[in-house]
């Protein structure tokens, strides 16, 4: 008989850490991992969005599928940055009952490899992200997670911080247009401490890809600041202009 296509390997699964900005502080979309009707004593946990991968699918696609099916978009962001394969990383009995339950396999091990995405808060479509009951949680306040998701998590923090200092990327957080002051406040979120801010902006204004608009914030307190926007076809014409931040 011919195996259906959309059956489960057992042993492979791909999680995504999908980071999000909201101005303030550096976020990741968690999916609550809902018990079933024979475990509601057990406390709910949170979990990076992931599956086991199709066996007729490859890593990538997958990942992009679990992005699809939680945020509604595609063509986002998507990066590898780590493989998870301790024998004992999903060893809690109540975590194999919900992976067989949910999967309809049998789990013994699986490795997962491991990808983060970037993406801007307000493009997710809301009825995707309510339908897997996920919410936006900061890094640095983070609930109780399922299997070794929290070191997913941590590792996946520390590949953005290295690619940020080379790779303009933090521009898929932002807003078409920003400010100066609020990509700075990224780069912190992101990097965990505070930076030289007369530095920053020296640094940021050498790029020739960050272009200046004749536009200017409106109804602020403060004095208005100048908005900017990214030039991403200026970026890939000349990729030897990188950030090189040494921060």
């Amino acid at each position: 008989m011919k195996e259906p296509l959309t059956s489960f390997n057992p042993h492979l699964s791909v999680d995504c850490v999908v980071f999000g900005f909201d101005g303030n502080s550096l976020k990741v979309l968690l999916v609550e991992k809902v018990a079933d009707n024979h475990a509601k004593h057990i406390p709910r946990k949170h979990k990076l969005p992931g599956d086991l991968i199709i066996r007729m699918e490859d890593l990538y696609g997958a990942a992009e599928r679990v992005l699809l099916e939680l945020t509604g978009l595609s063509n986002i962001f998507l990066k590898q940055f780590s493989v998870f394969g301790t024998p004992d990383r999903i060893s809690d009995p109540d975590d194999i009952r919900w992976l067989e339950d949910t999967s309809g396999v049998t789990i013994s091990r699986v490795v997962t490899t491991a990808y983060y995405s970037l993406i801007k808060i307000g493009k997710s479509k809301v009825k995707n992200v309510v339908k897997n009951n996920a919410s936006w949680h900061d890094v640095a306040n983070l609930p109780d997670l399922a299997f070794d998701h929290e070191e997913i998590i941590k590792e996946g923090i520390k590949s953005l911080q290295m690619a940020i200092r080379h790779e303009p990327i933090c521009f898929e957080l932002l807003p078409r247009k920003f400010t100066l002051r609020e990509t700075q406040i990224l780069y912190e979120a992101i990097l965990g401490h505070e930076l030289d801010n007369r530095n920053f902006r020296k640094k940021l204004l050498k790029a020739a890809y960050i272009e200046p608009l004749d536009e200017k914030q409106n109804g602020v307190a403060h004095k208005p600041a100048r908005f900017y926007k990214f030039n991403k076809k200026k970026y890939e014409l000349n990729r030897t202009d990188i950030l090189n931040y040494n921060f």
